[in-house]
């Protein structure tokens, strides 16, 4: 084996959710010398997210995906034989947890194997697990001892991580990257004789605020033409569920049904496809009832800045990282609908002044979130883990 070569098992409940592109471009965009393996119990969405070097407990022999699965339920381990086994067999230097909760989940294999363990926090994992169940509290502890390091979106994450009780030095801010350069920069423009099209995305979550972006839309909408489309749903979950009920409770009470579109999810391609027939992007994050929070900030901002649309969001978490305001968008208080009537008005009275602002958050983009320069500054991370 290649004396330089570094070996990474990426340790993920499934490969890979829909709306998980991000965790796509952190293992698409690594250095070759970086040899990686994804271990995992199911796959789905492969024609999205394909990867060499998928190992899944669910193609497994039926016998062992079940004595797996018992193992884990009677609790005599926590983490997947499956991890162990490809450990054995390729050799890695780095054990890579994708969320806290796995992290805690395979704190025992790595200690076990001998491995660097670093974990990367999402933001569920952050906020919304300790306070749904005080148990994480002390699991975190546990983890943070043995940990090497944390990785963390921004520092509004890390800062919350220190507080959960991670020792400073162990934390990291670590971008999450987009492919900046395949995305086409189309500054957007728009001519007042023409409706306004504005474009909602995201899983339907409290944490989104969805209901506030039509409550802000819906008081505009007598001023100007306008068009929305949403793209997002609910999960199987009740408090998804609930959510969605809402929103649609929402554009019922402005009358925003004939104006919206509500087309579901929609892969990513088509995603972007429809952001190139928008003008602004609305995305007000909220801290949720139960804790839940963005953790950082969602990728699909990064993604429309780089796009060259402008951006009116809130100062929850790490937004302020990727939305400058008055810079690079547009940011208001969490649930203050009416600062995102006035700088949904401000971009409505001054569409001449939309260009500065937009190439500001494509350079910023280029800079701090392009996933090729993410890709080389994760590969430093794990070298620099593998030399001690």
């Amino acid at each position: 084996m290649d004396s330089k070569k570094i070996t990474v098992i990426h340790s993920v409940s499934r490969w890979l959710q829909q709306t998980e592109t991000w965790q796509y471009n952190q293992v698409m965009f690594l250095p070759s010398d970086i040899e990686n393996h994804i271990v995992c119990e199911a796959t789905e969405n492969l024609d999205q997210f394909p990867m060499p070097n998928i190992h899944s407990l669910l193609e497994a022999p039926r016998w062992r995906y079940f004595w797996d699965k018992g193992l884990r339920k009677l609790r005599v381990r926590n983490y997947l034989g499956l991890l162990v086994e490809q450990a054995r067999m390729q050799h890695p230097q780095i054990l890579h947890s994708h969320f806290g909760n796995m992290g805690w989940v395979n704190m025992r294999a790595a200690r076990r194997l001998g491995l660097k363990h670093v974990v990367t926090f999402y933001g569920l994992d952050v906020n919304y697990l300790p306070k749904k169940d005080q148990r994480w509290h002390k699991r975190y502890r546990k983890l943070f001892e043995q940990i090497d390091r944390i990785l963390c979106e921004g520092p509004h994450m890390a800062r919350c991580v220190i507080g959960l009780g991670c020792p400073g030095h162990k934390v990291q801010v670590h971008h999450l990257g987009v492919r900046v350069s395949e995305i086409a920069f189309k500054p957007r423009l728009w001519d007042p004789s023409e409706p306004l099209r504005v474009l909602i995305a995201g899983s339907f979550r409290e944490k989104k605020g969805i209901p506030y972006a039509l409550e802000a839309l819906g008081r505009l909408q007598h001023e100007i033409p306008l068009q929305v489309t949403i793209i997002g749903d609910a999960s199987d979950a009740a408090r998804s569920k609930a959510e969605k009920q809402k929103i649609l409770a929402t554009l019922e009470r402005y009358g925003l049904q004939m104006k919206t579109r509500m087309l579901g999810y929609r892969p990513h391609d088509i995603l972007f496809e429809e952001a190139y027939k928008h003008h602004i992007f609305l995305s007000p994050s909220v801290t949720a009832s139960d804790g839940d929070t963005e953790g950082g900030v969602p990728v699909t901002i990064i993604e429309m800045v780089a796009t060259g649309m402008p951006v009116v969001s809130t100062t929850h978490c790490d937004i302020p990282e990727v939305v400058h305001h008055g810079i690079t968008g547009l940011l208001a208080e969490e649930r203050d609908v009416n600062g995102l009537v006035h700088h949904l008005r401000w971009l409505i009275d001054n569409p001449e002044q939309w260009g500065y602002m937009l190439e500001a958050g494509r350079k910023h983009m280029e800079v701090e979130y392009d996933a090729r320069a993410q890709g080389k500054r994760l590969a430093a991370i794990y070298r620099g883990l593998a030399i001690n």
